[in-house]
């Protein structure tokens, strides 16, 4: 079946190219910056007659190949290739130079539409830096997987602001990634910045709508099913459970050698609300926590995507595991942040991680930053450029 739906690099390559042409570009990209037909930005945007002049990579690195909070060393080869993810918050920005000689810089990164992701932040970040050079940045949008029409876990104290959510807004926020960036131009008087949308996409579409191949934008990030639980699964990070990485199925099976998977898989069932079934099972990660050693958890299996809430089914999961001997919170520095509870920076809200460790109930988690979301909502639709249906 052919794309239903043409993303921004599409467009741009068909009816933007006078935009380009002769023009010296930066490209911000990484292996799921492609056509519906699998072929590369960096192939369009020399094909529209630009001459590409350096490449900049998002965490995971332009190739896609380093694994999470891994530092990515710049290249010299035929187009300098720089690295906007490295061991200090300084990293994420262009250095100086970087920019130089710049007309403009092409942003293509495929989001998964939660808070916690930094693709989007990268893109943030970059746009800022061109600003404050006068060069023009060119955004080619692209689907929110999750679809747009749900948000779920509120908005972080601002306090809590960090590379996994620079700026406040929903857990899983139900906007694409050129919708947050024409939000943030539109908030910060960005006038360099322009998206350039989809045509064909609807708030009311998952990826599987779209028509459009899936290709891997993180190493752990193998299929839309784990874009799907994300939202919730990545809390995991700010505890010693393992996420599953480096097996086939990460953040939809996590467990540790001292969990009980009967246990979790019933807690999830009664709490975790519906469209998704737990089931325990034993599993070896590969690497990261508890590598190489048998671990007992569950599987997560979405059988209604359209009901499933993340947030809450892995919030249920963190209730139940709380309860068992071997749990701790994450101490080691997480983000760039080493004061600061990683599961606060990811839930935006030390009261969630005060509520788990007094044994508060899902309902009572869930209503933890209630006015924030509510005030979210009020300029909900300010911040679309798509329809609902």
């Amino acid at each position: 079946m052919g794309a239903r739906v043409r993303t921004g690099l599409e467009v741009l390559s068909s009816e933007g190219a006078a935009r380009l042409r002769g023009r010296a570009v930066g490209l911000l990209a990484h292996p799921a910056s492609v056509t519906s037909e699998l072929w590369h930005a960096r192939e369009v945007v020399a094909g529209a007659g630009a001459r590409v002049r350096a490449l900049f990579g998002p965490e995971h690195g332009v190739g896609g190949e380093a694994q999470d909070m891994e530092g990515v060393a710049d290249d010299d080869g035929p187009v300098r290739t720089y690295s906007l993810y490295g061991s200090e918050y300084s990293s994420l920005s262009p250095k100086p130079g970087w920019l130089d000689g710049l007309d403009a810089v092409v942003i293509d990164l495929q989001d998964v539409g939660s808070r916690y992701y930094t693709f989007v932040w990268t893109a943030l970040l970059m746009a800022r830096a061109c600003a404050s050079r006068g060069i023009e940045v060119l955004v080619c949008d692209r689907p929110n997987p999750l679809g747009g029409a749900v948000i779920e876990g509120a908005p972080q104290r601002p306090e809590l602001r960090s590379f996994v959510g620079l700026e406040c807004c929903p857990v899983r926020h139900g906007l694409t990634l050129g919708e947050v960036l024409s939000w943030r131009a539109a908030e910060e008087s960005l006038s360099n910045v322009t998206v350039i949308p989809m045509e064909g996409w609807t708030r009311a579409m998952r990826w599987e709508d779209t028509g459009l191949p899936w290709v891997l934008p993180s190493p752990n990030m193998p299929t839309p099913d784990t874009a799907t639980v994300y939202p919730g699964a990545c809390l995991l990070e700010g505890t010693n459970l393992s996420e599953g990485r480096g097996t086939t199925r990460p953040f939809e099976v996590f467990g540790a050698p001292w969990v009980d998977g009967a246990a979790l898989a019933s807690a999830m069932e009664a709490d975790g609300g519906g469209g998704m079934r737990a089931r325990a099972m034993s599993f070896r990660p590969m690497f990261q926590k508890h590598a190489g050693v048998t671990c007992q958890g569950v599987q997560v299996h979405v059988t209604d995507a359209r009901v499933f809430a993340p947030y809450r089914a892995y919030l249920s999961a963190l209730r139940a595991c709380r309860r068992f001997e071997g749990f701790r919170w994450r101490t080691e520095k997480y983000e760039f942040v080493d004061d600061v509870p990683a599961i606060d920076l990811l839930t935006g809200d030390g009261a969630v991680r005060e509520g788990l460790d007094a044994g508060a109930t899902v309902d009572e988690l869930m209503a933890i930053g209630r006015e924030r979301m509510s005030a979210w909502r009020e300029g909900e639709r300010s911040r679309w450029l798509y329809r609902e249906e």
